[in-house]
């Protein structure tokens, strides 16, 4: 089986920033230049890029389009992005701008109607829906939405199910409670992913350190994981992280 590394670049107020577990008042900026970022990570290897508004994923209207044209026009990366989608025009405008595959995350959660007639107009290669969880004091999966900022009481299981049977390929999953915080991935969940639905090319997100986090993704059955923090920070080189998956 394949697997794809997805460097990622999230976008907050035009800089490159990570937040921790998804919190906004826990920023940290570490550039102000996104498209020389992606630019290093494709001198680097990446072959696709993992870029999110967070703006947008907060508020709505998505705004990285001229950034996503600008990536496509300069380097031969392919591009998974999103943040504020809403409506089926934010699907086109992204495609149109030259993305390869759009991120559906609040809609995915809060109107599964909607999304799966997306899967069915756009097909489920060009889609990718982000269903980010963590656990509530009860100790169940819950799945935050708008930015993670809203809760909601969608069952994770059932909604999961319902996607799948309505034809999602691609699903992206963070473990909030790791995200930013380099402390592991949650393999136990990637792994119940995998049993509940074989049928998904999974990507695990949220916790990643090093090389050694990579290769535990693709041991737990994932098709893909998403590198941010590790990468800026210098915890995780991008070259050897190639280099080790593409051996195995």
């Amino acid at each position: 089986m394949s697997f794809t590394i997805y460097p990622a670049i999230d976008v907050r107020a035009g800089g490159v920033v990570r937040l921790r577990q998804g919190d906004y008042a826990r920023e940290t900026r570490y550039s102000d230049a996104p498209l020389e970022l992606a630019r290093k990570y494709a001198r680097q290897g990446a072959q696709w890029l993992h870029l999110v508004d967070l703006d947008a994923a907060r508020s709505g209207g998505y705004g990285l389009a001229e950034l996503v044209a600008g990536i496509k026009a300069t380097t031969k990366l392919q591009v998974q992005t999103g943040g504020g989608v809403r409506r089926q025009s934010d699907i086109e405008a992204i495609l149109d701008a030259g993305a390869d595959r759009v991120v559906i995350g609040s809609a995915a959660i809060r109107e599964p109607a909607l999304a799966g007639a997306w899967l069915q107009a756009f097909g489920p290669e060009r889609l990718v829906f982000a269903l980010d969880v963590k656990r509530s004091p009860q100790g169940r999966w819950i799945l935050p939405s708008h930015g993670w900022t809203e809760a909601s009481n969608v069952a994770f299981d059932q909604l999961l199910a319902r996607h799948a049977g309505n034809g999602l390929r691609h699903l992206l999953c963070t473990d909030i409670a790791r995200d930013g915080m380099l402390g592991g991935l949650n393999v136990s969940l990637y792994e119940w992913l995998r049993d509940f639905a074989p049928g998904l090319q999974l990507q695990a997100s949220g916790g990643v350190r090093g090389v050694a986090d990579v290769l535990v993704a693709r041991a737990a059955g994932c098709a893909g994981v998403v590198v941010g923090k590790a990468l800026l920070e210098g915890g995780c080189e991008l070259g050897e992280a190639l280099l080790e998956t593409a051996s195995c």
